[in-house]
């Protein structure tokens, strides 16, 4: 990754400039990254997230879809009722391609936003733990859980935002059906559309509980595998390391026990997310409705209004909607993306991993 600049700035003389094109040589025949080779290894590392990114959603997509009609579908009018009956009526009532609808949409916003998180991990904690040895003094001092998670807040928040308008119209392709009153076309059409009808601002609806929902989420994924893996390698449990490197299976286990401690926690702020989302679509088939016994579509004026109408019209519980599924999806979904992130990077000959 990014290294120490040798050849320094431009104001130096000539030959602090030679002296340090002379040491940049020494670095490299010892096989030290310098700028260069940093800008190479920054393009593999992005690849390496985007891959892992697109490979992990793809292969939960019906449950990722299936999550997102359970969370906002309208409580007179119930159709999902389970993870199995769901699944079974998304294929008998749209077919198999029902199963896979917007999952275009969210390859192509997860390819960058997964490149963007873990690139951004690695250098926020790179930064934090530059900043922790001079603080404590101590050179040989490691990041902690806590800085880890703090690393991986940084790099969830930075990644949503920057692609959270297309997750905002992923949201709504997704809920589409065969019987919608209007369709979006795909993801242009339906940015396009949102821009003409509802403004910039539509873009980012519920964008306030998914930058909270982060720090939980992200924070604890990164925070949660990193403190597993260097466990297991330090104390070496039930012969489950070898030569200081975890098996597949091994980082596929803390993987899923990452995935499984965010989602939880952060889960009702998704719920929240997804119903904001919804508001101003005059022409949603699966909107929940206002309160509860009308059929007017619900209006929420912020985060706090969204869950106060949320369980005094449904209930606690409804903050848990499409949970089942959720959690079968999220388990692999993370674990593959975590070994599939470092597999690539190892097929591309990038020797910093996210533990380095």
């Amino acid at each position: 990754m990014a290294s120490e600049d040798v050849v320094g700035k431009t104001s130096e003389s000539a030959v602090s400039t030679i002296v340090n094109l002379a040491e940049e040589a020494k670095l490299a025949r010892e096989g030290v990254k310098t700028p260069s080779f940093a800008i190479i290894s920054v393009c593999k590392s992005l690849i390496a997230g985007g891959v892992a990114g697109g490979v992990s959603r793809t292969a939960v997509a019906p449950l990722e879809r299936l999550k997102i009609l359970l969370q906002v579908q309208n409580p007179h009018n119930i159709k999902y009722n389970g993870t199995i009956q769901g699944l079974r009526y998304i294929w008998r009532t749209e077919g198999f391609r029902g199963l896979f609808k917007g999952n275009g949409t969210n390859c192509a916003r997860i390819v960058p936003n997964s490149a963007v998180k873990f690139f951004s991990y690695e250098e926020a904690s790179k930064g934090i733990l530059w900043l922790w040895r001079q603080h404590s003094g101590n050179e040989d001092a490691e990041l902690t859980p806590l800085l880890r998670l703090g690393a991986g807040a940084c790099a969830g928040i930075i990644a949503m935002s920057a692609t959270y308008p297309m997750d905002m119209v992923r949201g709504r392709l997704t809920v589409q059906t065969e019987k919608s009153p209007y369709q979006y076309r795909g993801m242009f059409h339906a940015l396009s559309t949102v821009l003409r009808q509802e403004g910039p601002r539509a873009l980012y609806k519920g964008w306030l509980p998914s930058v909270i929902g982060v720090v939980p989420y992200v924070g604890l994924n990164f925070a949660v595998y990193e403190s597993l893996k260097d466990y297991l390698i330090k104390k070496k449990p039930l012969g489950l390391v070898e030569d200081s490197e975890l098996s597949v299976t091994t980082r596929l286990a803390c993987g899923a026990a990452a995935g499984t401690v965010g989602q939880t926690v952060a889960y009702p702020l998704d719920v929240i997310r997804r119903r904001m989302q919804m508001v101003g679509w005059k022409d949603a088939s699966s909107i929940v409705t206002g309160d509860g016994r009308s059929k007017a579509p619900l209006e929420y004026t912020g985060m706090v209004d969204a869950f106060r109408k949320t369980v005094r019209h449904e209930g606690f519980g409804a903050l848990y909607k499409g949970l089942v599924p959720n959690s079968v999806k999220v388990v692999p979904s993370i674990a593959i993306a975590f070994v599939t992130y470092e597999l690539v990077k190892d097929v591309l000959g990038v020797e910093m991993r996210i533990s380095d």
